[in-house]
């Protein structure tokens, strides 16, 4: 069986502005680096087209007319202070939605074993109405929806390592039964959710508050609960929101993992996900702003990918 990269050139044309941290090369770091290597069983595809209802099941049809009409035909157009869109954002925003929804599709029918979407703009601080955070579509909600609704699946884990809280998919997520949203992330940080309080509705919510200086093993010794929890769930699937800015050269963030940490998380939430749903497990790409640091993560990560076959 082969792991399958999802991406496309379309994120090179979503503008943030000069000196946004999210911006075009986070994305061309990492491809050009997985090129280089060439590393054997590795699959490349592009996003295809998808059916909009599933964007509004993630998100508020107002919401979407909104977004939809906030694309500028020249220069820049901020949805909030650090959240900006371009021209080319339209296409951007679409098929970095679409790859998760292509790379499940692949999970599902076979084609290989599992997937890292590599694309742009990332989209967990994406809210049910609400843009922010460098995100505008929820990408990993709308592929949880996916699963719902296209495979009829009755579980769906989502993951978080982002160092920041996943507001928007907690905020999505957060009544619904069938889907577990568990997240590590530094607290209190930005955007300021994340409290190990905030339990979901059904108790579908796991928040793992880490503090600022949080070393490896500390942050290894924190998923435990994390591990129980989704033992517990027993999902059908497992979405990664894959970010790596809990690097410890990361600018926007001060937790303190090395890049080859990236691989023995991976490695420790696949050993779970072959035990609870067949290694069923697709990854997108979240934050992540120190470039060599993205490089060297995503490349320990998609290395654990591969090997757990």
């Amino acid at each position: 069986m082969k792991t399958c990269i999802v991406t496309t050139d379309s994120y090179l044309n979503h503008d943030t502005g000069e000196g946004h941290p999210e911006k075009p090369d986070r994305v061309t770091v990492v491809i050009d680096n997985l090129k280089k290597i060439k590393p054997k069983n590795l699959l490349w595809m592009k996003p295809k087209k998808f059916d909009y209802k599933y964007l509004e099941l993630a998100h508020d049809k107002n919401y979407l007319h909104k977004i939809n009409d906030s694309f500028p035909k020249e220069g820049l157009n901020f949805l909030d202070g650090d959240t900006i869109v371009s021209p080319g954002s339209k296409k951007a925003t679409r098929d970095a939605t679409g790859s998760i929804i292509t790379a499940i599709d692949g999970v599902m029918n076979k084609d290989f074993n599992n997937a890292f979407c590599a694309v742009r703009p990332p989209g967990h601080h994406a809210e049910k109405q609400k843009a922010m955070g460098f995100c505008v579509y929820n990408n990993v909600a709308v592929g949880a929806y996916y699963l719902l609704e296209k495979y009829n699946l009755n579980k769906v884990a989502i993951i978080d390592f982002d160092v920041h809280h996943g507001n928007g998919t907690q905020d999505i997520f957060y009544d619904h039964e069938k889907v577990l949203y568990i997240s590590s992330h530094q607290f209190p940080y930005y955007p300021g959710t994340g409290a190990f309080n905030e339990k979901g509705n059904k108790d579908n919510v796991l928040n793992i508050p880490l503090n600022a200086g949080t070393q490896p093993h500390e942050f290894f010794n924190a998923y435990e609960n994390i591990f129980k929890k989704l033992n517990e769930f027993k999902p059908d699937f497992i979405l990664l929101s894959a970010g790596f800015d809990a690097h410890k050269d990361d600018p926007l963030a001060q937790i303190n993992l090395e890049s080859k940490d990236y691989y023995t998380l991976t490695n420790r939430i696949l050993v779970f996900a072959k035990k609870l749903c067949h290694g069923k497990v697709v990854s997108i790409l979240e934050g992540g702003y120190d470039l060599n640091a993205l490089k060297e993560s995503t490349y320990y990560h998609i290395k654990s990918l591969l090997e757990y076959q």
